[in-house]
């Protein structure tokens, strides 16, 4: 591949605009990354154009936009929309570094860590966005990651627990839950047809300060941002609305009061805001949360591409007949466009009719479409326009709809629910990898003496990375006893309470 194709994407410094306490910022997401895998998100079943029709619509009031001077006049969306956005508090547990960070690695080799960590509660803050009368909200997945308890404030006041319904880490997009009835909702828009110029308003809490209002306008559409998730949804809307941490989750909304973007990073060299804040596109962001709501996980049809935005420099040296557009360089091992016709050096000019002049129009177009579903791509072939009709695949390589994972062998077996780490967690505990027990009843970690909470690090020596990982070892334990004819096997799993830092080490009796 040429060096063009593999030159790296550009960086801005994107903060994450959620706050802990201490105002300080979390989440960096200036990520580098090369050009990503031209395969995404899903949206809904065909005919589906915005997000309005999605089933998160509610009693949808119609709010006139006025004429104030030469200026809509905003009152009415502002005075509306804050009574939907509310205040989310979480409470997590932060690993202080003593001495030095928890390594697994120095497991093998007979380091103890004891005593070089110490766990201190924090307490973060963002927004979220009431999208049904019976208490589904929207928020960041950076506002809730890693979080032990979540609470939520309304506008009048009113607080209630929440629970995590699901989060998508590649959109940034998280789904939670609180027990309430008849709340105050915004109606969705439809992000497509936001105009650059146009006024929006950003609904928040910023530093802790609730229900803020401020104003721009749609600076840029479909802009992309560096990041080293290749499933990752990275088409922004750009707005010069002041954004700052607390913000995140919290709503854009167009002058008619709908809700047409989920605020998520800024561009900072500070953590503070800078003249330009980013939001998720709402029909990106209602696709999410009705995969998450439906199926229990983000449903992503892929396209199986790799390559570039057409620049002049790629015309000139590939020789290409159109200046815009999203070259194929090159195709995944399972690729859906390769199956339906398409080669390398297409430049990918449309999707269902819609221009394409970028990955990130590229991605935010396929995001809207789930495994099995068929979408016409129409591209330029050394100066001929060609369309094709594509039938996207799951990440598997599949057309079918990918279910959440069940629990795993070794759950029913150790008699616990397992979670790998989220990456906020490992990067909290200074960790690689590790899985959490989430719960337990009765089985063979509660009688080891195993607590809730704790982290696994290793099992026998191997490092569990995934969950598949521990059930291996399981399995070849089973195995091994089986031939030996031994009635028990025996489990040595090392770990830690991240509350407290303890090391321990349990051995466990399947």
């Amino acid at each position: 591949m040429s060096k063009v194709l593999k030159k790296s994407m550009a960086i801005l410094g994107l903060v994450a605009v959620s706050v802990v306490a201490s105002a300080t910022t979390v989440h960096m997401m200036a990520r580098s990354g090369k050009v990503p895998v031209a395969y995404d998100s899903s949206f809904a079943p065909e005919g589906v154009t915005s997000a309005s029709e999605y089933g998160f619509q509610n009693t949808a009031y119609a709010i006139g936009s006025r004429q104030l001077g030469n200026a809509p006049d905003l009152t009415p969306a502002a005075e509306s929309s804050v009574k939907a956005v509310v205040h989310i508090k979480v409470k997590k547990t932060q690993q202080v570094r003593e001495q030095q960070m928890i390594d697994p690695f120095e497991f093998f080799f007979g380091g103890d860590p004891r005593g070089s960590r110490r766990s201190e509660p924090v307490m973060g803050y963002g927004s979220g966005v009431i999208i049904s009368n019976d208490g589904y909200i929207m928020t960041n997945n950076h506002v809730v990651d890693g979080g032990d308890e979540l609470s939520v404030t309304l506008h009048d006041n009113r607080t209630f627990k929440a629970k995590l319904v699901g989060s998508d880490p590649s959109s940034d997009i998280a789904l939670i839950k609180v027990e309430a009835k008849d709340l105050p909702t915004i109606p969705f828009g439809n992000s497509d047809n936001l105009r650059l110029g146009e006024w929006v308003l950003a609904v928040g809490n910023p530093f802790n300060l609730t229900s803020t209002v401020t104003a721009g306008i749609v600076s840029a559409k479909s802009r992309p941002a560096a990041s080293g998730d290749q499933l990752g949804v990275a088409s922004f809307i750009q707005t010069d609305a002041a954004v700052n941490p607390g913000n995140s989750g919290g709503a854009l909304v167009n002058a008619s009061g709908e809700l047409v973007g989920i605020n998520t990073m800024i561009y900072s060299q500070t953590g503070n805001y800078a003249g330009y804040s980013f939001a998720v596109p709402i029909n990106i962001a209602a696709k999410v949360v009705s995969d998450i709501k439906k199926y229990g996980a983000v449903q992503r049809g892929m396209l199986g591409i790799v390559g570039a935005d057409v620049t002049s420099e790629l015309v000139q040296k590939e020789g290409l007949k159109v200046n815009e557009g999203f070259y194929v360089a090159d195709f995944a091992e399972i690729s859906a466009a390769l199956a339906a016709g398409l080669e390398k050096g297409d430049v990918i000019t449309a999707i269902d009719g819609h221009r394409i002049i970028s990955f990130a129009q590229l991605q935010e177009q396929i995001s809207r479409f789930r495994p099995g579903d068929t979408v016409s791509v129409t591209v330029n072939r050394k100066g001929s326009e060609k369309t094709f009709k594509v039938t996207l695949r799951n990440k598997e390589g599949g057309s079918k709809l990918l279910q959440k994972s069940a629990s795993s062998d070794a759950d029913s077996r150790l008699g616990a629910s397992l979670k790998e780490l989220s990456a906020g967690e490992l990067r909290n505990y200074g960790l690689s990898y590790g899985l959490v027990v989430e719960s337990l009843r009765s089985g063979a970690l509660k009688k080891a003496g195993v607590r809730e909470g704790f982290i696994l690090l290793t099992a026998n020596n191997t490092p569990l990375r995934s969950l598949r990982d521990l059930n291996q070892v399981v399995a070849t334990l089973d195995k091994a006893s089986g031939q030996t004819r031994s009635r028990r096997a025996s489990l040595l799993v090392r770990g830690f309470y991240p509350q407290t830092g303890e090391v321990m080490t349990f051995t466990i009796d399947l």
